[in-house]
């Protein structure tokens, strides 16, 4: 009878929960020592630079700075999402910030001085910003003037598009009340809540059912718990980001109250989404990988290579036209100086900071978003600290400086480990 029970097949145990999370993180692990390091400087900046500041100056963590913070990073992270977009087939766009400032002065005169309904003047602002990246792109393309020259000579042509639309130099007040709502209101409690369980769901209904599709197609897949953790932990952050906006932070509720989560969160969420969407889920997303990896391997794979880098420069102009609404939102008004000074600066720092490579193929979406919020920390933080102009561009200059050597030496360290 013993003799029966040890010759009998020993069944095969599948791994428990705690060893497929292990095996996951030993994974991750491996992947960042490759030099796949993915949002993880972004993050990792973003809670060190919230820990310092919130320790330096305590206003910094309260709830009318976090509504802040939303508003003075929305402008450059919407231009940051389209620069993604360039950078990802490896050009640069140097005219993102004064092609704002176009688009913004194109719909001001339209609502103030032509007394046309909102949706006339965002719809011109965006096409006009849609007409700049045709041009720029068609230049960059079918001419193979580089990019960098393009955009630069872009860049000082923009400084005079606005002044001649301005008159030469006047300030355009915006009136529209919708217009200004976008930078400027608020969502009731009662919709930050519902936006907030619509968003939870969504997200768990989309991870749930790629983790049941890989798994029943036998593909490689996260641990269920890991999808689980994924979740939660997303629905921590916008439970606690909501419940601290629904708090009153007017310094007088008797006269004015100011509660609920911003408008420009919203604009923000609903761009990620759509951009995320077509980065990483239709076959324009994939061929614009492959082009910014290798264009001439794509080409002979059968992609329109010059249609998708003209696209992407369109994506890029639109969303600084973006930019530019959401600028001219926030300040209720249309000058020269609207897309200029740091703008295009901050930009194009957000993007590199959050991950995206200046040299082509690697970008995400996030990474504008996070390099968005790393940016305008640093510029609140040292704003209340009491700093200089100067101390604030020189830090943001070292931090932009060190991201970019982080990307350098991931993709040696990719090289090394054999990933191009």
């Amino acid at each position: 009878m013993s003799a029966d029970v040890k010759t009998q097949p020993e069944t095969r145990r599948e791994p428990g929960a705690v060893r497929a999370v292990a095996d996951h993180a030993r994974g991750y692990l491996a992947k960042v020592r490759s030099g796949e390091v993915g949002a993880l400087p972004a993050v990792t900046g973003i809670i060190a630079l919230c820990v310092f500041f919130g320790a330096v100056e305590p206003v910094f963590l309260s709830v009318g700075n976090l509504e802040n913070l939303f508003g003075q990073g929305a402008a450059v992270a919407c231009i940051a999402m389209g620069l993604v977009f360039v950078l990802v087939i490896g050009e640069i766009d140097l005219s993102a910030g004064y092609a704002s400032g176009v688009c913004a002065a194109v719909m001001a005169v339209l609502l103030t001085e032509r007394g046309l309904p909102w949706p006339i003047g965002i719809g011109a602002a965006i096409a006009t910003g849609v007409a700049i990246g045709l041009l720029l792109g068609a230049i960059v393309v079918k001419l193979g003037i580089p990019s960098f020259v393009v955009t630069l000579a872009a860049f000082l042509a923009f400084q005079g598009v606005v002044l001649i639309i301005l008159d030469e130099g006047k300030n355009i007040s915006i009136n529209d009340e919708t217009v200004k709502a976008i930078a400027g209101g608020n969502l009731e409690r009662w919709q930050g809540w519902a936006l907030l369980a619509v968003t939870v769901a969504a997200y768990a209904a989309l991870q749930l059912s790629r983790w049941r599709r890989r798994r029943g197609r036998g593909l490689a897949h996260d641990p269920l718990a890991v999808v689980c953790a994924r979740i939660a932990a997303l629905a921590a952050l916008l439970t606690a980001t909501v419940f601290l906006l629904n708090l009153e932070r007017s310094a007088n509720p008797q006269l004015v109250s100011l509660t609920g989560v911003p408008i420009v969160v919203v604009v923000l969420g609903a761009l990620f989404v759509l951009w995320s969407f077509v980065l990483h889920r239709t076959r324009f997303g994939r061929h614009l990988y492959a082009v910014g990896g290798n264009a001439e391997a794509a080409l002979r794979a059968g992609v329109a290579v010059d249609r998708v880098r003209i696209t992407a420069f369109v994506i890029c102009s639109g969303m600084a036209a973006v930019g530019g609404i959401v600028a001219a939102s926030r300040a209720a008004s249309v000058d020269p100086n609207t897309g200029g000074s740091n703008v295009l600066l901050l930009s194009v720092g957000a993007a590199v900071i959050g991950g995206a490579s200046l040299f082509g193929g690697k970008g995400t979406v996030r990474a504008a978003l996070l390099g968005g919020a790393v940016v305008a920390i640093i510029n609140n933080g040292m704003g209340l600290m009491g700093l200089s102009a100067g101390v604030r561009f020189g830090v943001t200059g070292a931090v932009l400086l060190l991201a970019a050597g982080v990307d350098a030496m991931s993709r040696g360290r990719g090289a090394l480990f054999g990933r191009h």
